[in-house]
């Protein structure tokens, strides 16, 4: 070879492996487009202002057109066993039920197929099938649907009914993702229509207040592609998903009853502002009166890249927090409700860690202000485990900075240990103030609650119905540890400490709670 040749050739190869080298380092400094095969944009969302559109007679007639056919009814199919299932709805109706339209295996109109055996004169224990239908929407043309967790949770069987067609023609699905804390689900065809399908539109659900028109579109009590329509009554309503766990929701008085679950809430776009989820009963009737809650979807939209991959991660520090009233400003000596008040700190958890104390209350949270509770969760929900972030915390009058190292939440552990500390067996014993019943740590006490022999302080064995304590959820079995920051050690310390704050005045209580302390703030009668 000659040199030329040579020189020619080598500097190919250069030429070559530096720009090998270069896409290399490139794709590892991030200097390259990433592909976007992997990766899963929200959909996009119309946040233009709700003023000025005018409402006529064929404002919802058009809207119903033009939506119903993106909406689905969903059935599913669960296997329980019988004498549990007996056992969940005995009584007459289990408020959660009512609730959720419908527990484990799905929405409202739950039907049941076979049954307990008999012997001995006490049920069998035995498989039984349980149908269930929902309400759902579809986003995407490739057979994505959202709906609530509740509708599919526990299905062996999901089916899906389209919008024009017969009702036999139904669809396979299957389950994409799923979010208990936003009670929504991500679900896919299997099998496909030989049409292509519609899509909804997403609305802003940041941008509705109270007052502004909105749609409900499902299958109440079975009756398939039913249109209600009423007004934004409230937004940011608490509404408990888990145990202790809460969500901003939005309140309709759409009428919304068992089978609309999943289903969408509409602005006067036509636009989808929330996925319906509950309705509030008054305990004789399980159908609307009037009072509906819609999971804002700006929320689940937020999620949606997640749902795709099956996997919901989330930040925890291991605090129950709640909003700053009129009462803590007194009791905490704050001149702002600003913040939010750590009721209790679970042991070992990332916050224990750190230092965090219940009645800390939260200023900020990775440099941030924290101005209510649900900031606070928001932003840690946010954060990737594994971060440390300095959290800005007042205690007795003193600012003070805490580094906390976010861990990763596990609903499905948290839950379980919840269940397991709710089990309790109190006797009762003497009378306190505040409505509640106190008394001595006994050893057979200690025994029956699993507490630590050392513990020191009164246990709460009863409270009445209506009194302050029972509205500030103290419970039989919480061990009240101090009175307005004095430890106390005995019911009648307790008592004391009690009868020392006037009427109308608050009592900050550090108890100990299924297995941890909290703290609470109860406003005296």
């Amino acid at each position: 070879m000659s040199n030329r040749k040579t020189t020619l050739f080598y500097a190919i190869l250069i030429a070559v492996a530096s720009l090998a080298v270069g896409m290399v380092l490139a794709s590892r400094l991030g200097l390259s487009a990433e592909s976007s095969a992997q990766t899963v944009a929200a959909p996009a969302m119309n946040s233009a202002p709700l003023t000025g559109i005018p409402v006529d007679a064929s404002t919802f007639r058009k809207i119903a057109k033009a939506v119903s056919p993106a909406v689905v009814n969903i059935r599913t199919e669960s296997r329980q066993k019988a004498q549990d299932l007996n056992d969940f709805f005995g009584g007459g109706g289990d408020d959660l039920f009512d609730r959720f339209f419908g527990g484990g295996g799905g929405g409202g109109g739950a039907r049941q197929r076979g049954g307990g055996g008999e012997g001995n004169g006490r049920p069998q224990q035995r498989d039984q099938v349980v149908q269930a239908a929902g309400t759902g929407f579809i986003i995407d043309k490739a057979g994505f649907i959202l709906t609530n967790n509740h509708v599919i949770e526990g299905a062996n069987k999901i089916e899906v009914s389209l919008y024009g067609e017969d009702d036999d023609q139904q669809y396979a699905a299957k389950v994409i993702g799923r979010d208990p804390l936003t009670d929504s689900a991500l679900i896919q065809l299997t099998e496909m229509p030989n049409h292509t399908l519609p899509e909804v539109k997403f609305g802003d659900s940041s941008v509705m207040e109270a007052g502004d028109w909105v749609m409900a579109i499902g299958e109440p009590f079975g009756l398939a592609y039913t249109v209600t329509v009423g007004v934004i009554s409230g937004t940011e309503r608490p509404f408990e998903t888990s145990d202790r766990r809460f969500a901003s929701v939005l309140q309709t008085d759409a009428a919304i009853n068992p089978g609309n679950s999943g289903g969408p809430l509409l602005n006067v776009r036509g636009e989808v502002v929330g996925i319906n989820t509950a309705i509030l009963t008054d305990g004789s009737r399980q159908g609307n009166i009037g009072i509906g809650y819609a999971m804002p979807i700006n929320v689940v939209r937020e999620l949606l890249p997640q749902l795709r991959t099956g996997k919901i991660t989330r930040g925890r520090i291991g605090v129950e927090v709640r909003r700053l009233g009129t009462d803590d400003l007194d009791a905490l000596g704050l001149k702002s409700k600003e913040g939010a008040l750590v009721a209790s700190v679970t042991p070992q958890s990332a916050a224990a860690r750190a230092g965090m104390e219940p009645g800390d209350v939260i200023l900020g949270y990775n440099g941030k202000p924290v101005k209510k509770n649900d900031d606070l969760v928001t932003m840690v929900m946010a954060t990737k485990p594994g971060t440390t972030v300095p959290v800005r915390v007042l205690r007795d009058g003193k600012e003070r900075t805490l580094s906390v190292t976010v861990e990763e939440l596990d609903l499905e552990a948290e839950t379980t240990q919840a269940t397991n500390n709710s089990d309790r067996d109190v006797p009762q014993n003497e009378t306190a103030g505040f409505g509640m019943t106190l008394s001595n740590i006994t050893p057979d006490i200690a025994r029956r609650l699993r507490l630590d022999t050392s513990m020191q302080g009164a246990i709460i064995t009863d409270v009445d119905q209506g009194s302050p304590a029972a509205n500030y959820g103290l419970r039989p079995g919480d061990v009240i540890l101090e009175v307005n920051r004095v430890k106390v050690t005995s019911a009648a310390e307790a008592q004391r400490e009690l009868a020392k704050v006037a009427s109308g005045r608050s009592a900050a209580l550090l108890i100990f709670s299924g297995g941890q302390q909290r703290f609470v703030i109860v406003k005296k009668d």
